[in-house]
Protein backbone atom coordinates (compact mmCIF):
# COMPACT_ATOMS: atom_id res chain seq x y z
CA UNK A 1 0.00 0.00 0.00
CA UNK A 2 2.87 2.32 0.32
CA UNK A 3 2.95 5.29 -1.77
CA UNK A 4 5.15 7.75 -3.74
CA UNK A 5 5.31 11.24 -2.44
CA UNK A 6 6.06 13.65 -4.15
CA UNK A 7 6.05 17.63 -4.22
CA UNK A 8 2.47 18.89 -4.40
CA UNK A 9 3.11 22.42 -5.11
CA UNK A 10 4.75 24.51 -7.18
CA UNK A 11 8.17 26.37 -6.17
CA UNK A 12 10.79 24.98 -3.46
CA UNK A 13 11.01 24.57 -0.38
CA UNK A 14 11.88 26.87 1.72
CA UNK A 15 15.28 26.73 3.57
CA UNK A 16 16.59 28.18 6.61
CA UNK A 17 19.85 30.43 6.12
CA UNK A 18 22.53 30.39 8.91
CA UNK A 19 24.22 33.45 9.23
CA UNK A 20 27.48 33.47 11.12
CA UNK A 21 28.80 36.95 12.09
CA UNK A 22 32.00 38.16 13.83
CA UNK A 23 33.86 41.23 14.32
CA UNK A 24 34.36 43.14 11.34
CA UNK A 25 37.67 44.25 12.33
CA UNK A 26 40.50 42.53 9.40
CA UNK A 27 43.16 40.97 11.22
CA UNK A 28 43.78 39.21 14.59
CA UNK A 29 40.69 39.02 15.83
CA UNK A 30 38.42 38.15 13.35
CA UNK A 31 41.10 35.32 11.76
CA UNK A 32 40.88 33.92 15.60
CA UNK A 33 36.94 33.97 15.51
CA UNK A 34 36.87 32.69 12.42
CA UNK A 35 36.52 28.93 12.65
CA UNK A 36 35.13 28.48 16.36
CA UNK A 37 32.18 30.56 14.37
CA UNK A 38 31.80 28.81 11.46
CA UNK A 39 31.88 25.53 13.50
CA UNK A 40 28.85 26.97 15.25
CA UNK A 41 26.64 27.78 12.23
CA UNK A 42 27.94 24.31 10.86
CA UNK A 43 26.73 22.71 14.44
CA UNK A 44 23.32 24.42 14.03
CA UNK A 45 22.78 23.27 9.91
CA UNK A 46 23.49 19.93 11.16
CA UNK A 47 21.31 19.78 13.58
CA UNK A 48 18.59 21.00 11.91
CA UNK A 49 18.49 19.32 9.35
CA UNK A 50 18.69 16.11 11.51
CA UNK A 51 15.99 17.54 13.39
CA UNK A 52 13.29 18.41 11.05
CA UNK A 53 11.56 17.83 8.23
CA UNK A 54 9.62 19.21 5.52
CA UNK A 55 5.69 18.43 5.14
CA UNK A 56 6.71 16.17 2.64
CA UNK A 57 8.66 14.01 4.56
CA UNK A 58 12.35 15.13 3.05
CA UNK A 59 15.14 16.97 5.89
CA UNK A 60 14.80 20.06 6.02
CA UNK A 61 17.66 22.18 4.00
CA UNK A 62 20.03 24.42 5.40
CA UNK A 63 22.27 26.77 3.21
CA UNK A 64 25.25 28.73 5.15
CA UNK A 65 26.34 32.10 4.18
CA UNK A 66 29.35 32.17 2.12
CA UNK A 67 31.68 34.16 4.38
CA UNK A 68 31.50 34.59 7.91
CA UNK A 69 29.74 38.47 7.81
CA UNK A 70 31.72 40.97 9.57
CA UNK A 71 30.09 43.98 7.80
CA UNK A 72 27.27 45.11 5.22
CA UNK A 73 28.75 44.11 2.05
CA UNK A 74 29.46 40.35 3.36
CA UNK A 75 25.73 41.20 4.70
CA UNK A 76 24.58 41.79 1.45
CA UNK A 77 25.69 39.18 -0.30
CA UNK A 78 24.40 37.05 1.75
CA UNK A 79 20.98 38.24 1.37
CA UNK A 80 21.39 37.61 -2.35
CA UNK A 81 22.67 33.93 -1.88
CA UNK A 82 19.77 33.43 0.52
CA UNK A 83 17.44 34.99 -1.95
CA UNK A 84 18.57 32.66 -4.70
CA UNK A 85 18.30 29.94 -2.89
CA UNK A 86 14.70 29.93 -1.44
CA UNK A 87 15.30 30.91 1.94
CA UNK A 88 12.27 31.75 3.79
CA UNK A 89 13.64 32.37 7.82
CA UNK A 90 17.51 32.99 8.82
CA UNK A 91 19.13 32.32 12.16
CA UNK A 92 22.07 34.47 12.85
CA UNK A 93 25.01 33.15 15.17
CA UNK A 94 28.13 34.27 16.83
CA UNK A 95 30.55 33.70 19.61
CA UNK A 96 31.49 37.45 19.92
CA UNK A 97 30.74 40.81 19.68
CA UNK A 98 30.11 42.16 15.92
CA UNK A 99 28.37 45.19 14.52
CA UNK A 100 24.92 44.97 14.98
CA UNK A 101 23.21 47.19 12.59
CA UNK A 102 25.59 46.15 9.74
CA UNK A 103 25.54 42.58 10.23
CA UNK A 104 21.59 42.15 10.94
CA UNK A 105 19.39 40.33 8.39
CA UNK A 106 16.60 43.43 7.33
CA UNK A 107 14.54 41.78 5.22
CA UNK A 108 10.94 42.58 6.85
CA UNK A 109 8.88 39.36 5.90
CA UNK A 110 11.62 36.83 7.16
CA UNK A 111 11.38 35.52 10.28
CA UNK A 112 14.54 35.61 12.48
CA UNK A 113 16.51 34.55 15.52
CA UNK A 114 20.13 35.06 17.22
CA UNK A 115 21.53 32.92 19.15
CA UNK A 116 24.54 34.37 21.50
CA UNK A 117 27.05 32.73 22.39
CA UNK A 118 27.20 32.35 26.50
CA UNK A 119 31.20 32.39 27.03
CA UNK A 120 33.09 34.40 28.58
CA UNK A 121 36.07 34.59 26.77
CA UNK A 122 34.25 36.62 23.83
CA UNK A 123 30.97 39.15 24.76
CA UNK A 124 28.39 36.69 22.29
CA UNK A 125 26.03 37.85 24.80
CA UNK A 126 26.81 41.56 24.25
CA UNK A 127 26.20 41.41 20.91
CA UNK A 128 23.12 39.64 20.87
CA UNK A 129 21.61 42.35 23.19
CA UNK A 130 22.57 45.42 21.37
CA UNK A 131 21.35 43.06 18.07
CA UNK A 132 18.18 42.77 19.46
CA UNK A 133 17.75 46.65 20.37
CA UNK A 134 18.63 47.39 16.95
CA UNK A 135 16.00 45.07 15.47
CA UNK A 136 13.83 46.36 17.67
CA UNK A 137 14.21 49.93 17.16
CA UNK A 138 14.00 49.50 13.44
CA UNK A 139 10.80 47.41 13.83
CA UNK A 140 12.12 43.74 12.58
CA UNK A 141 10.87 41.66 15.36
CA UNK A 142 13.50 38.91 16.56
CA UNK A 143 14.01 35.84 18.02
CA UNK A 144 16.72 35.32 20.57
CA UNK A 145 18.31 32.48 21.99
CA UNK A 146 21.04 32.66 24.70
CA UNK A 147 22.16 29.15 27.13
CA UNK A 148 21.40 29.24 30.71
CA UNK A 149 24.73 28.05 31.29
CA UNK A 150 28.34 29.36 30.25
CA UNK A 151 30.44 27.06 27.63
CA UNK A 152 33.89 27.24 26.82
CA UNK A 153 35.22 29.13 23.71
CA UNK A 154 35.73 25.53 21.61
CA UNK A 155 32.68 23.67 22.77
CA UNK A 156 30.77 23.11 20.17
CA UNK A 157 27.89 21.65 21.08
CA UNK A 158 24.62 23.01 21.26
CA UNK A 159 23.10 23.06 24.89
CA UNK A 160 19.62 21.71 25.20
CA UNK A 161 17.86 24.66 26.01
CA UNK A 162 19.31 26.45 23.07
CA UNK A 163 18.46 23.21 21.23
CA UNK A 164 14.62 23.47 22.60
CA UNK A 165 14.67 27.60 20.89
CA UNK A 166 16.10 26.79 17.77
CA UNK A 167 13.76 24.01 17.25
CA UNK A 168 10.67 26.33 18.25
CA UNK A 169 11.76 29.18 16.31
CA UNK A 170 12.58 26.84 13.15
CA UNK A 171 9.69 24.85 12.70
CA UNK A 172 7.07 28.01 13.20
CA UNK A 173 9.20 29.90 10.52
CA UNK A 174 9.40 26.89 8.37
CA UNK A 175 5.54 27.53 8.51
CA UNK A 176 5.24 30.95 7.57
CA UNK A 177 7.45 30.78 4.26
CA UNK A 178 6.03 27.38 3.14
CA UNK A 179 2.67 28.41 2.82
CA UNK A 180 3.86 32.08 1.70
CA UNK A 181 2.39 32.56 -1.98
CA UNK A 182 0.33 29.99 -2.06
CA UNK A 183 -3.82 28.88 -2.30
CA UNK A 184 -6.70 28.65 -0.26
CA UNK A 185 -9.01 27.14 -2.76
CA UNK A 186 -12.82 27.76 -1.92
CA UNK A 187 -15.13 25.28 -3.63
CA UNK A 188 -18.71 27.03 -2.91
CA UNK A 189 -19.43 29.32 -0.87
CA UNK A 190 -21.33 29.94 2.72
CA UNK A 191 -22.55 27.14 4.75
CA UNK A 192 -25.40 27.20 6.64
CA UNK A 193 -24.85 30.80 7.32
CA UNK A 194 -21.21 29.60 9.24
CA UNK A 195 -19.03 32.83 9.14
CA UNK A 196 -15.52 31.22 8.90
CA UNK A 197 -17.14 30.29 5.22
CA UNK A 198 -17.11 33.60 4.33
CA UNK A 199 -13.60 34.60 2.71
CA UNK A 200 -11.55 37.85 3.92
CA UNK A 201 -9.26 38.16 1.47
CA UNK A 202 -7.39 40.39 3.78
CA UNK A 203 -6.91 38.09 6.05
CA UNK A 204 -4.88 35.57 4.24
CA UNK A 205 -3.06 38.22 1.78
CA UNK A 206 -2.05 40.41 4.52
CA UNK A 207 -1.10 38.42 7.35
CA UNK A 208 -0.74 35.07 5.12
CA UNK A 209 0.83 35.77 1.91
CA UNK A 210 -1.84 33.48 0.47
CA UNK A 211 -3.88 33.77 -2.69
CA UNK A 212 -7.55 33.03 -2.64
CA UNK A 213 -8.90 30.78 -5.33
CA UNK A 214 -12.41 30.39 -5.77
CA UNK A 215 -14.37 27.35 -7.92
CA UNK A 216 -18.39 27.00 -8.07
CA UNK A 217 -19.23 23.25 -6.55
CA UNK A 218 -21.02 22.98 -10.33
CA UNK A 219 -17.19 22.12 -10.79
CA UNK A 220 -17.27 19.23 -9.96
CA UNK A 221 -20.65 18.27 -11.55
CA UNK A 222 -18.92 19.39 -14.56
CA UNK A 223 -15.94 16.96 -14.61
CA UNK A 224 -17.94 13.76 -13.08
CA UNK A 225 -20.26 14.10 -16.49
CA UNK A 226 -17.50 14.57 -18.81
CA UNK A 227 -14.76 12.22 -17.00
CA UNK A 228 -12.47 14.53 -16.32
CA UNK A 229 -10.58 12.71 -14.00
CA UNK A 230 -8.18 9.57 -14.41
CA UNK A 231 -9.99 6.94 -15.10
CA UNK A 232 -7.61 4.68 -14.74
CA UNK A 233 -7.16 5.74 -10.67
CA UNK A 234 -10.65 5.93 -10.72
CA UNK A 235 -11.22 1.96 -10.93
CA UNK A 236 -8.42 1.25 -9.18
CA UNK A 237 -9.72 3.85 -6.36
CA UNK A 238 -13.12 2.22 -6.23
CA UNK A 239 -11.97 -1.33 -5.40
CA UNK A 240 -9.46 -0.15 -2.90
CA UNK A 241 -12.93 1.08 -0.94
CA UNK A 242 -15.17 -1.66 -1.58
CA UNK A 243 -12.33 -3.89 -0.26
CA UNK A 244 -11.18 -1.06 2.96
CA UNK A 245 -14.39 0.79 3.33
CA UNK A 246 -17.06 -1.42 5.29
CA UNK A 247 -20.41 -0.10 5.82
CA UNK A 248 -22.04 0.89 8.94
CA UNK A 249 -25.42 1.58 10.38
CA UNK A 250 -28.50 2.60 8.26
CA UNK A 251 -30.17 4.82 11.26
CA UNK A 252 -32.47 6.13 8.59
CA UNK A 253 -36.41 5.95 8.56
CA UNK A 254 -37.22 2.75 6.50
CA UNK A 255 -39.02 5.08 4.12
CA UNK A 256 -35.68 7.39 4.21
CA UNK A 257 -33.38 4.24 3.04
CA UNK A 258 -31.75 4.50 -0.08
CA UNK A 259 -31.46 1.25 -2.11
CA UNK A 260 -28.76 -1.15 -2.58
CA UNK A 261 -27.81 0.34 -6.31
CA UNK A 262 -28.60 3.77 -4.91
CA UNK A 263 -25.99 3.39 -1.96
CA UNK A 264 -23.59 1.77 -5.14
CA UNK A 265 -23.84 4.44 -6.92
CA UNK A 266 -23.08 7.01 -4.56
CA UNK A 267 -20.04 5.21 -3.68
CA UNK A 268 -18.94 5.61 -7.19
CA UNK A 269 -19.86 9.47 -7.37
CA UNK A 270 -17.75 10.20 -3.73
CA UNK A 271 -14.88 8.22 -4.82
CA UNK A 272 -15.18 10.81 -8.18
CA UNK A 273 -15.86 13.85 -5.48
CA UNK A 274 -12.36 12.71 -3.81
CA UNK A 275 -10.59 12.48 -7.07
CA UNK A 276 -11.28 15.50 -8.66
CA UNK A 277 -10.91 17.97 -5.65
CA UNK A 278 -7.81 16.75 -5.17
CA UNK A 279 -7.03 17.10 -8.58
CA UNK A 280 -8.56 20.87 -7.85
CA UNK A 281 -6.49 21.47 -5.54
CA UNK A 282 -3.13 20.50 -7.03
CA UNK A 283 -3.78 19.76 -10.64
CA UNK A 284 -2.88 16.18 -12.28
CA UNK A 285 -0.76 15.40 -14.77
CA UNK A 286 -2.70 12.57 -16.20
CA UNK A 287 -5.39 15.02 -17.33
CA UNK A 288 -3.37 16.43 -19.95
CA UNK A 289 -3.13 13.32 -22.75
CA UNK A 290 -6.85 13.67 -22.12
CA UNK A 291 -7.22 17.05 -23.16
CA UNK A 292 -7.78 18.61 -20.29
CA UNK A 293 -4.51 20.97 -19.95
CA UNK A 294 -5.98 23.69 -18.07
CA UNK A 295 -7.43 21.18 -15.44
CA UNK A 296 -4.25 19.28 -15.08
CA UNK A 297 -2.82 22.73 -13.65
CA UNK A 298 -4.69 22.51 -10.33
CA UNK A 299 -4.79 26.12 -8.13
CA UNK A 300 -1.88 25.74 -6.30
CA UNK A 301 -3.79 24.99 -3.01
CA UNK A 302 -2.40 23.94 -0.20
CA UNK A 303 -5.71 24.09 1.40
CA UNK A 304 -9.39 24.05 0.83
CA UNK A 305 -12.59 24.04 1.76
CA UNK A 306 -15.85 22.40 0.53
CA UNK A 307 -19.46 24.42 1.22
CA UNK A 308 -21.99 21.02 0.80
CA UNK A 309 -24.71 22.06 2.87
CA UNK A 310 -26.97 22.82 1.54
CA UNK A 311 -26.71 23.72 -1.64
CA UNK A 312 -25.48 20.39 -2.62
CA UNK A 313 -25.92 18.08 -0.22
CA UNK A 314 -30.12 18.52 -0.90
CA UNK A 315 -29.43 16.94 -4.30
CA UNK A 316 -25.66 15.26 -4.66
CA UNK A 317 -24.23 12.65 -2.43
CA UNK A 318 -22.33 14.44 0.96
CA UNK A 319 -18.51 15.13 0.87
CA UNK A 320 -18.21 13.53 4.13
CA UNK A 321 -15.91 10.62 2.69
CA UNK A 322 -13.83 13.20 0.14
CA UNK A 323 -12.91 15.17 3.59
CA UNK A 324 -12.22 11.89 5.46
CA UNK A 325 -10.34 10.35 3.05
CA UNK A 326 -8.00 13.43 1.83
CA UNK A 327 -7.21 14.58 5.08
CA UNK A 328 -6.10 11.01 5.92
CA UNK A 329 -2.46 9.85 5.42
CA UNK A 330 -3.41 7.18 3.35
CA UNK A 331 -6.11 6.35 0.53
CA UNK A 332 -6.00 3.82 -2.51
CA UNK A 333 -1.96 5.37 -3.47
CA UNK A 334 -0.64 4.27 -0.28
CA UNK A 335 1.05 5.68 2.52
CA UNK A 336 1.24 9.24 1.91
CA UNK A 337 1.15 12.91 3.16
CA UNK A 338 -2.24 14.37 4.01
CA UNK A 339 -4.26 17.32 2.58
CA UNK A 340 -5.80 20.00 4.38
CA UNK A 341 -9.58 20.05 3.38
CA UNK A 342 -11.77 21.81 5.16
CA UNK A 343 -15.70 20.70 6.10
CA UNK A 344 -18.10 23.22 5.11
CA UNK A 345 -15.59 25.32 3.90
CA UNK A 346 -14.80 26.70 6.71
CA UNK A 347 -11.55 28.62 5.84
CA UNK A 348 -10.56 29.70 9.54
CA UNK A 349 -10.58 26.05 10.89
CA UNK A 350 -8.50 25.27 7.23
CA UNK A 351 -6.13 27.74 8.37
CA UNK A 352 -6.06 26.58 12.02
CA UNK A 353 -5.25 22.70 10.41
CA UNK A 354 -2.92 24.12 7.71
CA UNK A 355 -0.70 25.31 10.82
CA UNK A 356 -1.39 22.30 12.82
CA UNK A 357 -0.06 19.75 10.01
CA UNK A 358 2.86 21.80 9.01
CA UNK A 359 4.31 21.81 12.51
CA UNK A 360 3.68 18.36 13.48
CA UNK A 361 3.90 16.52 10.03
CA UNK A 362 0.61 14.85 11.20
CA UNK A 363 -3.33 14.64 10.16
CA UNK A 364 -5.24 17.21 11.61
CA UNK A 365 -8.88 16.49 13.05
CA UNK A 366 -11.53 18.88 11.99
CA UNK A 367 -14.43 18.46 14.60
CA UNK A 368 -17.45 20.36 15.87
CA UNK A 369 -16.81 21.21 19.58
CA UNK A 370 -20.25 19.94 19.87
CA UNK A 371 -21.18 19.32 23.82
CA UNK A 372 -20.51 19.57 27.28
CA UNK A 373 -20.55 16.87 29.02
CA UNK A 374 -21.04 17.74 33.17
CA UNK A 375 -20.41 14.41 35.40
CA UNK A 376 -24.22 15.71 36.61
CA UNK A 377 -25.17 15.14 33.54
CA UNK A 378 -23.42 12.22 32.46
CA UNK A 379 -24.83 10.97 35.43
CA UNK A 380 -28.37 11.55 34.71
CA UNK A 381 -28.58 10.05 31.60
CA UNK A 382 -26.19 7.02 31.66
CA UNK A 383 -26.85 6.47 35.25
CA UNK A 384 -23.04 5.95 35.89
CA UNK A 385 -20.12 8.20 36.83
CA UNK A 386 -16.79 8.52 34.81
CA UNK A 387 -13.35 8.13 36.81
CA UNK A 388 -9.64 9.59 35.24
CA UNK A 389 -9.61 11.93 33.17
CA UNK A 390 -12.96 12.70 32.21
CA UNK A 391 -14.17 12.71 35.72
CA UNK A 392 -14.16 16.49 35.50
CA UNK A 393 -16.84 16.38 32.45
CA UNK A 394 -15.06 15.93 29.20
CA UNK A 395 -16.15 18.36 25.74
CA UNK A 396 -17.79 15.95 22.80
CA UNK A 397 -15.78 17.12 19.29
CA UNK A 398 -17.88 15.42 16.82
CA UNK A 399 -18.80 16.54 12.87
CA UNK A 400 -20.93 14.94 10.19
CA UNK A 401 -18.60 12.48 9.42
CA UNK A 402 -15.82 14.01 7.33
CA UNK A 403 -12.76 13.57 10.29
CA UNK A 404 -9.23 11.73 9.19
CA UNK A 405 -8.69 8.15 9.83
CA UNK A 406 -5.65 8.97 11.27
CA UNK A 407 -7.86 10.45 14.30
CA UNK A 408 -8.84 6.86 15.24
CA UNK A 409 -5.90 6.95 17.73
CA UNK A 410 -5.23 3.53 15.73
CA UNK A 411 -1.25 4.13 15.07
CA UNK A 412 1.48 3.82 18.27
CA UNK A 413 4.01 5.60 19.89
CA UNK A 414 5.74 3.58 22.17
CA UNK A 415 2.61 1.32 22.45
CA UNK A 416 0.50 4.49 23.07
CA UNK A 417 -2.10 6.14 20.75
CA UNK A 418 -1.02 8.38 18.36
CA UNK A 419 -0.89 10.20 14.87
CA UNK A 420 2.47 10.05 13.15
CA UNK A 421 3.47 11.81 10.31
CA UNK A 422 3.06 9.64 6.81
CA UNK A 423 6.47 8.03 6.83
CA UNK A 424 6.23 6.67 10.15
CA UNK A 425 2.88 4.72 9.67
CA UNK A 426 3.02 1.18 8.57
CA UNK A 427 0.94 -0.95 6.60
CA UNK A 428 -0.57 -2.39 9.77
CA UNK A 429 -1.51 0.05 10.93
CA UNK A 430 -3.04 1.72 7.97
CA UNK A 431 -5.25 -1.79 8.59
CA UNK A 432 -6.42 -0.73 11.63
CA UNK A 433 -7.29 2.61 11.02
CA UNK A 434 -9.95 1.72 8.23
CA UNK A 435 -10.76 -1.64 10.62
CA UNK A 436 -11.88 1.01 13.03
CA UNK A 437 -14.23 2.92 10.74
CA UNK A 438 -17.58 2.17 9.54
CA UNK A 439 -19.41 4.18 6.39
CA UNK A 440 -22.64 5.04 7.76
CA UNK A 441 -25.15 5.95 5.27
CA UNK A 442 -25.50 10.08 5.29
CA UNK A 443 -28.62 10.89 7.75
CA UNK A 444 -31.74 12.17 6.72
CA UNK A 445 -30.85 16.00 6.20
CA UNK A 446 -28.33 14.71 3.41
CA UNK A 447 -31.23 14.24 1.24
CA UNK A 448 -28.53 13.36 -1.58
CA UNK A 449 -26.96 10.56 0.22
CA UNK A 450 -23.28 9.86 0.63
CA UNK A 451 -21.46 8.32 3.47
CA UNK A 452 -20.15 9.37 6.56
CA UNK A 453 -17.29 7.84 8.73
CA UNK A 454 -18.28 6.66 11.78
CA UNK A 455 -15.09 5.73 14.87
CA UNK A 456 -14.41 6.49 18.17
CA UNK A 457 -10.96 8.46 18.70
CA UNK A 458 -8.80 6.04 21.27
CA UNK A 459 -8.34 7.48 24.41
CA UNK A 460 -4.69 9.26 26.45
CA UNK A 461 -3.63 10.81 22.99
CA UNK A 462 -1.85 14.10 23.69
CA UNK A 463 -3.95 16.51 21.36
CA UNK A 464 -4.24 20.12 21.63
CA UNK A 465 -7.47 21.74 20.06
CA UNK A 466 -6.99 25.42 18.61
CA UNK A 467 -9.01 27.58 16.30
CA UNK A 468 -8.46 31.28 14.62
CA UNK A 469 -11.34 33.31 14.61
CA UNK A 470 -11.84 37.06 13.34
CA UNK A 471 -12.97 40.12 15.21
CA UNK A 472 -14.34 42.61 13.61
CA UNK A 473 -12.33 46.24 14.92
CA UNK A 474 -9.53 43.64 16.08
CA UNK A 475 -8.52 41.45 13.39
CA UNK A 476 -7.86 37.30 13.68
CA UNK A 477 -6.91 35.83 17.13
CA UNK A 478 -5.95 31.96 17.87
CA UNK A 479 -7.21 30.18 20.82
CA UNK A 480 -5.87 26.54 22.68
CA UNK A 481 -6.04 24.46 24.28
CA UNK A 482 -4.03 21.86 25.24
CA UNK A 483 -5.20 18.13 26.55
CA UNK A 484 -6.07 14.23 26.32
CA UNK A 485 -8.70 12.38 24.51
CA UNK A 486 -10.91 10.35 27.17
CA UNK A 487 -11.56 7.07 26.81
CA UNK A 488 -14.93 6.46 28.00
CA UNK A 489 -16.54 3.07 28.74
CA UNK A 490 -18.82 1.53 25.91
CA UNK A 491 -21.85 1.50 27.85
CA UNK A 492 -21.57 4.99 28.94
CA UNK A 493 -20.37 5.91 24.88
CA UNK A 494 -23.38 4.60 23.14
CA UNK A 495 -25.65 5.93 25.33
CA UNK A 496 -24.39 9.89 24.61
CA UNK A 497 -23.43 9.09 20.61
CA UNK A 498 -27.07 7.78 20.51
CA UNK A 499 -28.06 11.54 21.56
CA UNK A 500 -25.95 13.54 19.38
CA UNK A 501 -25.74 10.89 15.84
CA UNK A 502 -24.03 7.34 15.86
CA UNK A 503 -22.77 8.14 12.27
CA UNK A 504 -20.34 10.72 13.08
CA UNK A 505 -16.89 10.21 14.88
CA UNK A 506 -16.15 10.90 18.42
CA UNK A 507 -13.32 11.99 19.80
CA UNK A 508 -13.95 12.71 23.76
CA UNK A 509 -11.46 15.56 24.90
CA UNK A 510 -10.68 16.93 28.48
CA UNK A 511 -8.35 19.90 28.25
CA UNK A 512 -5.60 20.24 30.92
CA UNK A 513 -6.57 22.66 33.53
CA UNK A 514 -4.72 25.66 35.96
CA UNK A 515 -7.66 26.63 37.76
CA UNK A 516 -7.78 30.29 36.72
CA UNK A 517 -9.82 32.32 33.80
CA UNK A 518 -10.94 30.47 30.74
CA UNK A 519 -9.22 26.80 32.02
CA UNK A 520 -11.15 26.83 35.49
CA UNK A 521 -12.66 23.87 34.84
CA UNK A 522 -14.11 22.22 31.48
CA UNK A 523 -17.33 24.22 31.41
CA UNK A 524 -15.36 27.32 31.47
CA UNK A 525 -13.18 26.04 28.24
CA UNK A 526 -16.64 25.23 26.29
CA UNK A 527 -18.06 28.63 27.21
CA UNK A 528 -14.75 30.35 25.71
CA UNK A 529 -14.57 28.72 22.58
CA UNK A 530 -15.13 31.29 20.09
CA UNK A 531 -16.52 29.15 17.19
CA UNK A 532 -18.30 25.96 16.16
CA UNK A 533 -15.28 24.30 15.17
CA UNK A 534 -11.88 23.36 16.09
CA UNK A 535 -8.55 21.71 15.06
CA UNK A 536 -6.88 18.98 16.68
CA UNK A 537 -3.51 18.48 16.48
CA UNK A 538 -1.47 15.52 18.45
CA UNK A 539 0.85 16.52 20.82
CA UNK A 540 1.24 19.20 23.36
CA UNK A 541 1.94 21.94 20.42
CA UNK A 542 0.39 25.41 22.10
CA UNK A 543 3.72 26.53 22.29
CA UNK A 544 4.50 25.86 18.74
CA UNK A 545 1.55 27.25 17.64
CA UNK A 546 2.00 30.58 20.09
CA UNK A 547 5.54 31.37 18.38
CA UNK A 548 4.28 31.06 14.91
CA UNK A 549 0.73 33.29 15.98
CA UNK A 550 4.09 35.68 17.18
CA UNK A 551 5.47 35.76 13.71
CA UNK A 552 1.90 36.46 11.80
CA UNK A 553 1.34 39.06 14.20
CA UNK A 554 -1.99 37.16 15.43
CA UNK A 555 -2.48 37.87 19.28
CA UNK A 556 -3.46 34.69 21.21
CA UNK A 557 -6.74 35.20 23.27
CA UNK A 558 -6.78 31.76 24.99
CA UNK A 559 -4.07 29.29 26.00
CA UNK A 560 -3.14 26.94 29.13
CA UNK A 561 0.69 26.66 28.01
CA UNK A 562 3.22 26.91 31.07
CA UNK A 563 5.64 29.94 30.77
CA UNK A 564 8.45 28.35 30.09
CA UNK A 565 7.26 26.97 26.83
CA UNK A 566 6.35 30.12 24.89
CA UNK A 567 8.79 31.74 23.16
CA UNK A 568 8.02 34.98 21.56
CA UNK A 569 10.15 37.78 19.88
CA UNK A 570 12.03 39.71 22.32
CA UNK A 571 10.27 43.07 21.76
CA UNK A 572 7.36 41.82 23.05
CA UNK A 573 8.29 41.90 26.92
CA UNK A 574 8.55 45.85 26.00
CA UNK A 575 4.84 46.20 25.47
CA UNK A 576 4.45 44.89 29.03
CA UNK A 577 6.90 42.23 30.48
CA UNK A 578 4.03 41.44 33.83
CA UNK A 579 0.79 41.35 31.17
CA UNK A 580 2.05 39.26 28.79
CA UNK A 581 -1.58 38.79 27.08
CA UNK A 582 -2.07 42.67 26.78
CA UNK A 583 1.77 42.86 25.74
CA UNK A 584 1.07 40.00 22.70
CA UNK A 585 -2.42 42.17 22.16
CA UNK A 586 -0.42 46.09 22.12
CA UNK A 587 2.52 43.87 20.06
CA UNK A 588 0.63 42.50 17.21
CA UNK A 589 -1.20 46.03 17.05
CA UNK A 590 1.54 47.58 16.76
CA UNK A 591 3.66 45.47 14.36
CA UNK A 592 0.21 44.62 12.02
CA UNK A 593 -0.08 42.03 9.66
CA UNK A 594 3.21 40.27 8.32
CA UNK A 595 2.62 41.85 4.68
CA UNK A 596 1.09 45.04 4.84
Amino acid sequence: MNGKNVDRLQGELPKIGIRPVIDGRRGGIRESLEDVTWQMAESVATFLTESLRYPNGQPVQCILADTCIGGVTEAAQTAEKFSRNGVGLTITVTPSWCYPTETMDQDPHMPKAIWGFNGTERPGAVYLAAAQAAHNQKGLPVFTIYGQHVQDMDDTTIPEDVQEKLVQFAKAGLVVAGIRGKSYLSIGSVSMGIAGCIIDGDFFQNYLGMRNEYVDMSELIRRVNLNIYDREEYERALEWVKRFCPEGRDVNPEHLQRSREQKDQDWEFVVKMALIARDLMVGNPNLSPLGFGEEALGHNAIAAGFQGQRAWTDYFPNGDFMEAILTSSFDWNGIREPYVFATENDSLNAVTMLFGQFLTQRAQIFADVRTYWSPEAIQRVTGESLTGLASGGMIHLSNSGAATLDGTGCQRVDGKPAMKPFWEITEEEVEKCLEATRWCPAVDFFRGGGFSSQFVTEGNMPVTMARINLVKGLGPVLQLAEGYTAEVPEEIQHILTERTNPTWPTTWFVPNLTGTGAFKDVYSVMCHWGSNHCALSYGHIGGDLITLASMFRIPVSMHNVPEERMFRPSAWSAFGESDPVGADYRACATYGPLYK
